[in-house]
């Protein structure tokens, strides 16, 4: 019987054992892997090859980390400091979160010195937002070019802001289209050697595009789990992705999405449409215990904080009680949380697994 209080998907969780820094390597972060039942197998990334075989189809998310953190200032001299929560369809009407904002107002301009670009607030929206109107895309870019940063997850902690290789490693080797405000973490642990030894292997390997929004940092709230709402997010699927994916499920050959993002883009793909079907959506889908999984057949991810969403889809997937058992040899091996931290390859279809 499922859960949906939210004091079950938590747990404690040492400060320490948030990951500041990525492995020294991509593929030499720890993996753990999983099936709904039986011994979990400890390795390191590097071996997640020894985990597929040929047909199988592997999904990444192929989204690019904007400079979404940037800095004006208003005409008295004041230092604002903008978040721009996602590439927009007009700049003009650009939503960004905004600190301090106690005293801004609908035509407050803000100046980016180092770009030379001024814009105007144009409109004050709820939960603290703001649109600024751009006065066109190559101003949006140079913005965030020249006087914007790498937005680095709050827990991860930066005094004079992200270093040289965070620019490198907090993107995946790749990373195509711009337009996420958060990296697709379980992506990170790829090098461009470990997919080509899959690809030879007879692993097909497919991209979409889920541009990660602000909400994927919103804290679960209300006691009852499945009252949490969260927050639409772009993806796109291209017409060669989708045919391959409709095979795959027609020939019964697993599809494995890398990440909580690849995953939602398509299992809400497969919910709307009833086939893997091309195009650009947008997709608010949150996937708890008791949802039916449509897409995938495996994941890989990162270990996520204790009552999160994320905990939620991983434990959908998996039932809460074989997570949290998971979970729990997690800590007790010293494996690393979130953005820079470990993976796991959750296998819920499989019987026992090479150990």
């Amino acid at each position: 019987m499922e859960t949906y209080r939210l004091e079950d998907y938590t747990f404690d969780l040492p400060p320490d054992r948030i990951a500041q820094t990525p492995a020294a390597a991509r593929d030499e972060s720890a993996l753990l892997v999983a099936a709904r039942e039986g011994a979990l197998c400890h390795t390191r990334f590097r071996a997640v090859t020894d985990y597929f075989r040929a047909g199988d189809v592997l999904v990444l998310n192929q989204t690019r980390v904007m400079n979404a953190r940037c800095f004006g200032y208003k005409d008295t001299g004041t230092k604002i400091e903008i978040f721009v929560l996602g590439m927009p369809v007009d700049p003009a009407v650009t939503w960004v979160l905004a600190k301090p904002s106690k005293r801004l107002k609908v035509g407050v301009k803000l100046h980016f010195r180092q770009a030379d670009v001024h814009a105007e607030i144009v409109e004050k929206g709820e939960l603290g937002k703001w649109a600024l109107a751009f006065p066109s895309f190559d101003a949006l870019h140079a913005v965030m070019a020249q006087d914007g940063e790498l937005p680095l997850p709050p827990y991860i902690k930066r005094e004079a802001g992200p270093g040289q290789d965070d620019y490198d490693r907090y993107q995946t080797v790749f990373a195509r289209e711009t337009g996420a405000v958060a990296a697709p973490t379980a992506g990170l642990h790829f090098t461009d050697a470990l997919l080509d030894t899959l690809q030879q292997a007879g692993v097909t390997v497919l991209k979409v595009t889920h541009h990660v929004g602000i909400g994927t940092f919103k804290p679960l709230i209300a006691a009852d789990v499945r009252d949490h709402l969260m927050e639409g997010e772009q993806y796109t699927i291209d017409a060669a992705t989708a045919d391959s994916l409709n095979a795959a499920k027609q020939e019964n050959r697993r599809i494995i999405a890398v990440g909580t993002t690849s995953t939602r883009c398509l299992e809400a793909n497969m919910q709307q449409f009833g086939r893997f079907t091309a195009g650009t959506n947008v997709t608010d889908l949150y996937i708890y215990p008791g949802y039916t999984f449509l897409a995938i057949d495996g994941l890989i991810t990162n270990f996520h904080l204790p009552g999160s969403s994320l905990i939620l889809l991983v434990s959908a997937l998996m039932g809460r009680d074989r997570i949290m058992t998971i979970y729990r040899e997690a800590l007790a091996r010293d494996y690393r949380f979130y953005s820079y931290g470990d993976a796991m390859l959750l296998l819920p279809g499989e019987g026992a697994l090479p150990s």
